[in-house]
């Protein structure tokens, strides 16, 4: 009787459950896979926005160039969610035969009971088993013992039963997760041959180029020209600005703005919903041309055709002016500014308050410079231009 009571202590006393979420690492890169495919379907629809022709252009090379880079960033991470997969897949075949070995070893015992019971007769004569004792006292111990056996096997048996609960828990987990290892191998060998035609394609493209670096120069300081001109504009429009307001006080309003356009440093919206940087801040090398820079006083933000500015902070709109066939708005928060150029039709005007993530106006898609669709940005603190991305999420 003894070793039924133990046997019984000892099974409450078992662990719990086993658990089978998927690690954290495996989802998040799975989540991230998702959100690169996005970004590579935005590429290749710039891409079919560009002039319906195989003549290699700058803004071709610089599409191909960041669909490229996506490409990569997607292929490593597929080889971490793989590698990851394999881990939980192992560690889900180590918890499925442990929980098996524990589910025989628990049948071994229902059985050994089951017979141990059978030899003292008291599934067949219960009540000959206990009327047979040799005294009262004999009479209560047997009754007891019987409830224990009965309590114990009942215990047993739920615990077989959850046992093997848990052993096909595992088995289905292990299978979602083979099913999800075959979907990153394949996409994987997908993305590496695309990888191949679009690095070929920028070979032959680059090539192509190199053949029209003369006019690709003059087209270069055209840019920089017009580029050049705005930026005088930008810089006397809000150092009148700023001069205009020299002597007065923030209100109350424009204090609070101030203050939370600084607090969000580095967690500013994008001023596009879906885009990517193609110009950087300061000084940058040419993406094709040999010994050439641009000095980027803000940077270039290529989005599809279409797509709307939108303002990035709660603000108030100071200047709009028309430049080179296109339009600028400048949105004052406090003593920051904002600047959104090359808009094709704008949906606010001088005074108009905006909110943050609030459509401004249609970015401007250039028929002369392969239909690309370019937002120029800028921020200003006062007379001061800063550069936007280490204010803007990454």
């Amino acid at each position: 009787m003894n070793r039924f009571l133990s046997g019984i202590l000892l099974l409450l006393l078992l662990a719990s459950p086993v658990c089978a979420q998927k690690q954290q690492s495996v989802s998040s890169l799975k989540s991230q896979r998702e959100k690169t495919l996005k970004e590579l379907e935005q590429t290749k629809q710039m891409l079919q926005q560009t002039k319906k022709n195989e003549t290699a252009t700058v803004n071709k090379l610089n599409i191909l160039s960041r669909d490229i880079q996506t490409r990569k960033r997607l292929i490593n991470d597929l080889n971490y969610e793989i590698m990851g997969l394999d881990r939980e897949m192992d560690e889900l075949t180590r918890k499925r035969d442990s929980l098996q070995s524990d589910l025989e070893s628990l049948k071994l015992d229902y059985a050994r009971l089951v017979r141990e019971s059978h030899y003292a007769q008291m599934d067949q004569s219960p009540l000959l088993f206990i009327l047979s004792a040799k005294d009262f006292q004999q009479m209560v111990r047997r009754v007891r013992y019987m409830q224990e056996v009965q309590q114990f096997r009942k215990l047993q048996v739920a615990r077989i039963e959850n046992t093997q609960a848990e052993i096909d828990t595992q088995n289905e987990l292990l299978q979602e997760n083979k099913l999800s290892k075959e979907d990153a191998v394949r996409t994987h060998r997908v993305q590496q041959d695309n990888l191949a035609r679009d690095e070929k394609k920028q070979k032959a493209m680059l090539n192509e180029l190199k053949k029209k670096e003369s006019t690709l120069l003059a087209q270069q300081k055209k840019q920089q020209k017009k580029a050049d001109e705005l930026n005088r504009k930008i810089e006397e429009l809000i150092a009148k600005e700023v001069s205009n307001s020299k002597g007065k006080t923030l209100s109350k309003e424009q204090t609070l703005i101030a203050g939370g356009f600084e607090k969000n440093k580095g967690r500013l919206p994008m001023p596009v919903e879906k885009g990517y940087i193609t110009g950087h801040f300061g000084i940058q090398a040419h993406a094709t041309l040999d010994k050439v820079t641009v000095d980027n006083k803000g940077i270039y933000i290529q989005t599809t055709a279409g797509s709307q500015a939108r303002a990035v902070y709660d603000g108030e709109v100071t200047s709009c002016f028309v430049m080179g066939g296109t339009t600028a708005v400048i949105i004052q928060h406090g003593t920051y500014r904002t600047v959104y150029s090359g808009l094709q039709t704008v949906s606010v005007k001088k005074g108009d308050k905006v909110k943050a993530k609030q459509n401004i106006g249609k970015i401007y898609s250039d028929p002369d410079q392969d239909n690309s669709t370019i937002l120029f940005f800028q921020i200003w603190q006062d007379k001061t231009i800063l550069n936007p991305e280490n204010w803007l999420a990454k």
